[in-house]
């Protein structure tokens, strides 16, 4: 008689699955809890113990880890040694698997969860026999997927599951098993207060596949990480418009990254590559978007747009008028919806709490052969900073400044902005000099150039941009400060009348 071991935790869909096994002819054997759920559901079971000869013992922590389990699933039925070796031993052959695990991720996501409780909910029988199972995958069909019970049941009706299908299961438990135990790791590090242990290891669940990468040759899908979503592109709701490509997510990412940064007050950024194309905050959020829109007409078309407030019908009308990729905030109104709707492809998305707070894990960057991994740049304000001038910034200025700060945090170096107290005005991305990322940025601003703020991610290493700061009538300029010719620089401003802080801060962005 064929056996299938069944010991879940999600017991969704088990007592259909046993019932459905045992009028195939299979014995069905199981443990605890399942055991239990399967007996009130009138399914004929088979305790584990009852095959090994020992009771459960340890307040269940051990149960399967026997001789009696193990070489059922684990013996090579094209072996006749394996064979035999198990008729004198008197076991069983075990055909089917099927387990889900303890629920750490559950687990360890409650409020307040002691080290105790999560460490209790670490399995150990379960991987040991999904992975026993997923090795002697040519025999032995293993299951841990809810979603995958009834394709398991169609394919023991017809005749049984192919080779194809035993390895993709298997092959489905190491990932699973894998993403399983590398939870456990990072929790128990930073338990520990290992930010870099020796050895590191991410994990991440697949959201979708995406219909191409960067660029239409390139393949692409998009995973989410298994904990601490909340707040992230990871957690939004798609209302409307076409599926989010490759470029779509990555954007739409960076604008409630920035987004954060302005939590008290509305606020709407814009972004083009990754780049701030336009910021602003105001009063209301038709208010803050006009600004974002008013720094840079041209860079906003096709670009993503984040907001931090609900979407009201004056807003709406004004963000219909021209294309954008994406929309994010954290509600509509059910006219905005309408008015915004009327856009075919346009993609709208709704994220509960979008803007509010910034997100606590590491930033990672993938290189060939490698990973670089830090922790998130939280710093952004100024701090304390020193005023290295003759001339000390007045109070608007220093608005504009920490305005500017936040923004240029979120600009690929080299990284120039220029702003006033609530919107950016010019903004200079990603160069490979500091002098040609403020003529850009003066570029953009234009007339608007003249009163506004400087602000800059790293040191003046020449006083050149001091020079074409005064020459288009920047007022005021915010810097980390730490090069060799500072004095330069600062002498410079005095010479200009322009008053200028060090934050002591860096933001590099690459």
């Amino acid at each position: 008689m064929k056996s299938a071991l069944i010991s879940v935790s999600d017991k969704t869909g088990v007592e259909s699955l046993a019932s459905r096994l045992e009028k195939l002819g299979y014995r069905i054997l199981s443990t605890g809890g399942t055991a239990s759920a399967l007996r009130k559901a009138g399914i004929n079971v088979t305790d584990v113990s009852e095959i090994t000869g020992f009771p459960e013992c340890l307040d269940g922590r051990v149960k399967t880890l026997h001789p009696a389990v193990h070489g059922g699933i684990l013996a090579m039925r094209s072996k006749p040694e394996h064979m035999e070796q198990l008729k004198k031993l008197g076991i069983d052959t075990i055909d089917i698997v099927v387990i889900n695990l303890y629920p750490f991720k559950a687990t360890i996501s409650k409020k307040d969860v002691s080290l105790e409780e999560a460490i209790e909910n670490i399995d150990i029988g379960g991987p040991t026999m999904l992975r026993a199972a997923a090795k002697n995958w040519q025999d032995v069909c293993v299951i841990t997927d809810v979603n995958d019970y009834d394709t398991l049941i169609e394919a023991l009706e017809n005749g049984g599951p192919d080779k194809a299908q035993k390895f993709a299961w298997a092959q489905k438990i190491f990932e699973h098993t894998a993403n399983y135990d590398s939870m456990i790791a990072r929790y128990l590090a930073e338990k520990e207060g290992l930010d870099f242990p020796s050895k590191i290891s991410f994990t991440y669940e697949k959201v979708q596949d995406l219909r191409y990468g960067e660029n239409p040759h390139q393949k692409a899908a998009f995973y989410k990480e298994g904990l601490g979503t909340e707040g992230t592109l990871a957690a939004a709701k798609q209302l409307h418009g076409k599926e989010l490509s490759f470029n779509n997510i990555n954007d739409t990412a960076a604008a409630i990254s920035m987004l954060n940064e302005f939590a008290g007050t509305p606020a709407a950024v814009a972004v083009k590559h990754a780049n701030p194309c336009g910021v602003g905050i105001g009063d209301t959020l038709f208010e803050a978007y006009t600004r974002a829109y008013d720094s840079d007409p041209i860079s906003i078309f096709g670009g993503i747009v984040a907001l931090n407030r609900k979407v009201d019908p004056e807003t709406a009308k004004k963000l219909s008028e021209i294309f954008l990729e994406v929309i994010v905030a954290p509600e509509y109104s059910e006219e905005a919806l309408a008015i915004l709707g009327k856009k075919k492809n346009i993609r709208l998305l709704q994220l509960e709490g979008c803007g509010e707070g910034g997100y606590k894990g590491f930033d990672i960057k993938k290189i060939d052969g490698g990973l670089l991994v830090q922790s998130k740049d939280s710093l952004s304000e100024l701090g304390d900073y020193k005023v290295v001038t003759k001339r000390a910034p007045t109070e608007k200025e220093l608005a504009a400044m920490a305005f500017g700060w936040k923004v240029v945090k979120h600009t690929r170096s080299n990284a120039i902005v220029l702003t006033n107290d609530n919107a950016s005005l010019g903004i200079g991305p990603g160069q490979t000099n500091r002098i040609t990322a403020l003529e850009l940025a003066i570029k953009y601003a234009g007339e608007r150039a003249k009163g506004s703020v400087m602000a800059s991610d790293a040191f003046f290493p020449f006083d050149d941009c001091v020079k074409a700061a005064h020459e288009a009538g920047i007022t005021a300029i915010v810097q980390p400060g730490g090069s060799v010719k500072d004095e330069d620089s600062i002498k410079a401003c005095d010479e200009y009348g322009i008053a200028m802080i060090f934050t002591g801060v860096r933001h590099f962005r690459h």
